[in-house]
């Protein structure tokens, strides 16, 4: 069973989860004297691919200490359960909001059943496993996690999610981002040049709180930062103007259709991020065809609106 690795400097690795496509979800590894984190865990379905590149680097399932959950979404944290199980040594870092979650995932699951539909979420992700409570270590900002004397620090970073953080590997200054830092897709790198597209998944997308955590990963002046989706990205100031352009973009194009009603609404932020998608298609030069731009991007336009009318049914409630 051969699966797709990518081995970076300072003992950092990203492991393709398997899940939705190839190189779309990335399992971090951090190893450090023989001992090893797992950041992220992708879907049930990537418990395999997390053992078999434990494996392939020496390192035994019981010298595995830590899961890092950047936050709670499935394809981050899907597999967490069935993962903890076969580590008899590892607790799961999570944020204090999605620490029940881990603990009791019924509703967790439930939310993703009314994004996609039961079929597609059973199919998707199985059946969650729960993490027994006395393996959870709730971190929140300005926490620090060792691994084999290697300092890993949290930090709290709404604006995809209210219960996301990133961790910073305090060696390198480089941070786990999970979705703070957006999208990258190595099919669109051009002669090593990175892009990014912002996130909007439901149903926490808050634009001024993105904002704040983007800056906060941009103000540690890091050399890289390692994206669940997918891997390593470098020239992280070039990046990060461009996400904040892209925020305030999808920010302006839910606003251009909070007034509408519901159908019209969902049809004019689908064809909305899809344009937005095919400009910075433009702006940057993609190499690739607009139609394998749009199939690459085919999921993440549906999701996209669909946080945005989140957005737009939240704050008008709030305001309401």
């Amino acid at each position: 069973m051969q699966h797709t690795a990518i081995d970076y400097e300072h003992g950092i690795s990203a492991i393709d989860s398997g899940y939705g496509r190839p190189m779309l979800d990335a399992v971090h590894l951090m190893i450090e004297d023989g001992r090893a984190a797992v950041i992220d865990t992708g879907c049930n379905d990537s418990v395999p691919r997390i053992v078999q590149a434990l494996h392939v680097r020496g390192i035994p399932l019981d010298r595995v200490d830590w899961v890092l959950l950047t936050h709670v979404h499935l394809d981050h944290a899907g597999g967490a359960g069935l993962l903890l199980s076969q580590l008899p040594e590892a607790r799961i870092a999570v944020h204090p909001r999605g620490a029940r979650h881990m603990i009791d995932p019924a509703r967790l699951m439930q939310g993703t059943i009314e994004v996609y539909g039961e079929a597609q979420a059973r199919a998707m992700y199985g059946e969650l496993v729960p993490v027994p409570a006395e393996r959870i270590v709730e971190v929140g900002d300005g926490a620090e996690i060792a691994l084999a004397g290697r300092a890993i620090g949290v930090l709290d970073t709404p604006g995809h999610a209210r219960h996301h953080v990133c961790y910073l590997d305090t060696r390198t200054g480089h941070a786990f981002t999970g979705d703070t830092f957006g999208l990258s897709y190595r099919e669109l790198d051009d002669g090593g040049r990175n892009f990014v597209f912002p996130s909007t998944t439901p149903v926490q997308f808050d634009p001024p709180a993105l904002h704040r955590s983007i800056d906060r990963l941009l103000a540690l002046r890091p050399d890289a930062l390692y994206l669940t989706h997918f891997g390593q990205v470098r020239d992280i100031p070039r990046l990060g103007a461009d996400l904040h352009r892209l925020v305030d973009a999808h920010a302006a194009l839910a606003e251009r259709w909070r007034g509408a009603g519901p159908e019209e609404r969902s049809a004019g932020l689908r064809g909305g991020v899809r344009g937005l998608v095919l400009d910075e298609a433009a702006r940057q030069r993609w190499a690739l065809p607009e139609d394998q731009v749009l199939e690459l991007f085919s999921g993440d336009i549906v999701l996209n609106a669909a946080g945005l009318e989140a957005w737009l049914h939240a704050s008008a409630a709030s305001s309401g």
